[in-house]
């Protein structure tokens, strides 16, 4: 990306032609590669779950098995605290908030504690319900790409226009 920009400043700065049409390429290349993984990802929202979802499992396991596995341990907590959850199921988050309390977000409260919702149905809501956010910022970004597009492809235009003295 930072080699995509130096190419389309440079290429203004010089009234290149040549790296203009390159910049203007590249963002095109980025472009469709952006609608397809926006593509991709929407219509394999599901497996994409699942393979976030099998992660977490390997990972909590890894964690709670595992008292030397720091990396595991880093990502469990990360999902906890950034989910707001503990466990992959009601089980789980039983023995994971009592046995392995360091996994689990503490809010004070043991009961609290103990209640918390698993890390699945999270998962789940997280890919369900913020699917529109994702998209939204998708969309923002390809309209931005657009508009560098227009301006590359202008800029282009009149500098082969202009008479050169």
């Amino acid at each position: 990306m930072m080699f995509v920009g130096f190419l389309g400043c440079y290429g203004a700065i010089q009234e290149s032609q040549c790296l203009l049409g390159t910049f203007f390429t590249c963002l095109v290349i980025l472009f469709a590669c952006e609608v397809a993984a926006g593509i991709w990802g929407f219509v394999n929202k599901d497996q994409i779950a699942k393979d976030v979802k099998q992660f977490y499992d390997q990972a909590l396991q890894q964690a709670i098995m595992d008292d030397d596995a720091n990396n595991a341990k880093a990502v469990v907590k990360t999902f906890h605290e950034t989910l707001n959850c503990c466990g992959s199921n009601a089980l789980t988050t039983v023995t994971t908030s009592v046995f392995k309390n360091s996994l689990c977000p503490s809010s004070g409260n043991v009961i609290s504690n103990l209640l918390k919702e698993d890390c699945h149905g999270k998962i789940d809501e997280l890919f369900s319900g913020k699917l529109y956010l994702i998209g939204i910022a998708a969309i923002v970004v390809a309209v931005i790409m657009i508009f560098e597009m227009i301006l590359s492809m202008v800029l282009c235009c009149g500098i082969r226009s202009s008479s050169v003295y």
